[in-house]
């Protein structure tokens, strides 16, 4: 199934917050992610969604220094205590947001320290947000991010991901950009492996520009997503270009011809 959303935190980027909500629904989308929401008040989320009538389905977990260059919370030994405090700030605003998924990244390798306590960490971390987020319904999904755009980042390829942990609450979160640039076989890791994917998002190889501005076949990607069993959201997560959503003709006009077969 191909249901879509925009990743508000990439796309309409040269808007301010409240008008990025206003594009997405005036380009057809009826659900949205957040990388990180925590900037702006659970109610001034909620007043932007129900104005627009769109449905927040994928939020971060908080990775501590991630973004600027650090290790993140996940993976790191030693911030167990800040990744537990950092869930429960979560868990507040996917709980009141209605959030179908809350994604945890591994973080970085720290310098100096040993891959195998990283890994020990983050399976404690995993299991924990795992449960937790269970408890109220809410999928837990784990991503991997390709290594030349972050280097030592602890999760880069299906083969790692499969060594993850094993909790009827994780999911994988699966960019085809990021496993694009790891060289992973997609269509391959779509049809073996979707009961694992809990999110699917999307950009285009090499730019991470919108699709049909690299080299990926987004015809037969959709078209792939489209006929299987996969139930939950594929996010538009890439470098905007002014808010061109040119690509997402071709897609409603399939739909327009699907109906009126019907």
């Amino acid at each position: 199934m191909l249901k879509l959303s925009a990743n508000l935190s990439m796309l309409f980027s040269h808007l301010p917050w409240p008008e990025r909500f206003a594009a997405a629904r005036a380009a057809g989308f009826a659900a949205v992610e957040i990388q990180f929401p925590y900037e702006h008040t659970v109610e001034q989320l909620q007043e932007w969604l129900s104005q627009h009538q769109l449905k927040l389905v994928l939020i971060n977990a908080p990775a501590g220094d991630l973004m600027q260059g650090g290790t993140g919370l996940a993976g790191t030994p030693g911030k167990e205590a800040e990744f537990a405090s950092g869930l429960q700030r979560c868990l507040h605003y996917a709980t009141q947001l209605g959030v179908e998924a809350v994604n945890i990244l591994p973080g970085r390798q720290a310098e100096g320290s040993r891959r195998t306590e990283a890994l020990a960490t983050l399976h404690a971390n995993l299991h924990l947000a795992a449960g937790q987020l269970a408890q109220h319904g809410i999928r837990c999904t784990v991503e991997a991010i390709n290594r030349h755009d972050m280097p030592g980042f602890l999760i880069s390829t299906v083969d790692e991901l499969q060594q993850l942990p094993d909790h009827p609450n994780l999911f994988w979160q699966i960019d085809l950009y990021h496993m694009a640039r790891m060289e992973q076989p997609l269509a391959s890791l779509l049809t073996e492996h979707w009961p694992r994917i809990g999110h699917l998002q999307f950009a285009d190889y090499p730019g991470r520009g919108a699709p049909g501005s690299g080299s990926l076949d987004f015809a037969s990607l959709f078209s792939q997503i489209k006929a299987l069993p996969y139930a939950f959201w594929s996010g538009a997560e890439y470098r905007d270009n002014n808010g061109d959503m040119g690509w997402l003709a071709p897609l409603h006009a399939q739909q327009v011809g699907a109906a009126l077969r019907d």
